[in-house]
């Protein structure tokens, strides 16, 4: 097969019981995309084809839906009688499977860091009014090679056919998921919402966690008695270096009632946002973790109106860095071609050695070199042990529309409180 539509076959990525993956490449987008061609005789089954149609049609259905950093990207969909496949971003790295078991465990961090994604994704699929009923380690992809010693933490996920959309019946099929990571109420084919999603990555974090599957059955009905009946032993009773607050979030968001699971995605990301800062975590002290970026400029006032998406693309261009005290950030006379925000710690603005301004957690300095004079016009030195995020103008020249829109309009409100307080001062002398 040299072509499917328009599209040029490069090679065969993987066969499985319901379709062929090829890699390929867009002439017109010049990109290479994953194909995933569905087997005709699959539509045609008498017992199922039915509803493999109707999975089709319902992960065509999101073809330029969902444009998230962490989530594979459809562009482009065909369900035919002779020919039916869906064109999707293609994402190297491989699936999270072979680090599901004990010999091949990923770090704690970096598997935290995994599961922190997903969340982010997974709430911004739900906000689009999307339940994905199939989260695995098979539907979570890597978007580089991994190995155990230089394990890439950056990831997509796939796989919508089994999807649940809201207002619309008709992508409700029955029966689909994978039992393992079945929460208790899609075992019972109860309604069904976001907090399935929230149980079965709550599955998917516990077999990161120590290799093996929170329940263990022979059969599928075994396995569903257990989910809906009985409670696994926590992760961390086959691997030691599990600190009792990943113990706790798996077991929160693997509660077998809904109202004592996790309400929303934001609750469950913010508690593994916190195991990042645990000191049983060890982490470097100049080490960022991606969550932690995320978290800290989500909660920055300066990002209010950023959208998620928005928020992980500063995450993508930013510098983050401690320094020490009596460090000058900024020298006054010299260009500017960057600004800074203050996550934590205290910063003075000097100017022939007398001190300007102090600056506390969360205001940002050195974005007037870029919106209007290129000259610094004092000096910014760090009173206390600061941590600094820093964003060059080239970077934010080559950011998304909205993206800058949405700093030129946050730099405006930083201007107008700051000179309502210039203000208040020349009124007190």
């Amino acid at each position: 097969m040299d072509r499917i539509g328009k599209y040029q076959i490069i090679k065969k990525l993987g066969e499985g019981a319901t379709s062929t993956v090829y890699l390929g490449f867009d002439a017109f987008a010049k990109r290479q995309v994953a194909i995933k061609v569905i087997l005709p005789e699959v539509l045609k089954d008498f017992g199922r084809g039915h509803a493999y149609h109707r999975m089709l049609v319902n992960e065509a259905s999101l073809a330029g839906r969902l444009i998230y950093p962490h989530i594979v990207q459809i562009y482009d969909a065909v369900v035919d009688e002779k020919l039916s496949y869906i064109v999707m971003e293609y994402v190297p790295g491989g699936t999270l499977e072979p680090f599901c078991t004990p010999d091949r465990l990923l770090t704690i961090d970096r598997l935290v860091e995994i599961i922190f994604k997903c969340s982010r994704a997974l709430d911004y699929a739900y906000r689009m009014g999307i339940t994905h009923r199939d989260i695995k380690p098979a539907n979570i992809l890597l978007t580089e090679s991994s190995d155990l010693n230089q394990a890439c933490d950056d990831i997509k996920i796939s796989d919508f056919g089994a999807a649940l959309t809201s207002g619309n019946d008709q992508t409700q099929v029955a029966g689909v998921g994978s039992p393992a990571y079945m929460s208790p109420q899609q075992v019972c084919e109860a309604p069904l919402d976001h907090q399935t999603d929230i149980y079965s990555l709550g599955v998917v974090m516990y077999q990161l966690l120590c290799g093996r599957l929170p329940f263990q059955a022979g059969n599928n009905y075994s396995m569903m008695y257990q989910i809906t009946h009985m409670e696994p032993s926590p992760p961390s009773s086959f691997r030691g270096d599990i600190p009792p607050s990943l113990d706790a979030i798996v077991a929160r968001a693997m509660k077998k009632r809904v109202d004592l699971r996790y309400a929303t995605w934001d609750e469950f990301s913010q508690d593994l946002a916190l195991a990042f800062r645990n000191k049983q975590l060890s982490l470097k002290q100049q080490d960022f973790s991606d969550s932690e970026k995320f978290g800290t400029l989500r909660s920055l006032d300066f990002f209010s109106e950023f959208t998620d998406v928005e928020i992980w693309e500063v995450v993508r261009f930013s510098k983050w860095e401690v320094v020490s005290p009596d460090t000058v950030l900024m020298k006054d006379g010299e260009p500017g071609d960057f600004f800074c925000f203050l996550c934590e710690g205290k910063v003075r603005v000097v100017k022939h050695q007398h001190v300007l301004d102090q600056l506390s957690a969360g205001e940002c300095f050195g974005e007037m070199a870029l919106i209007g004079n290129r000259v610094r016009g004092a000096d910014v030195i760090a009173q206390s042990i600061a941590k600094i995020i820093t964003i060059r103008g080239e970077s934010l020249n080559r950011a998304s529309e909205s993206c800058r829109m949405h700093f030129y309009r946050a730099f405006l409100e930083v201007l107008s409180v700051r000179l309502g307080l210039a203000n208040i001062r020349l009124a007190a002398v």
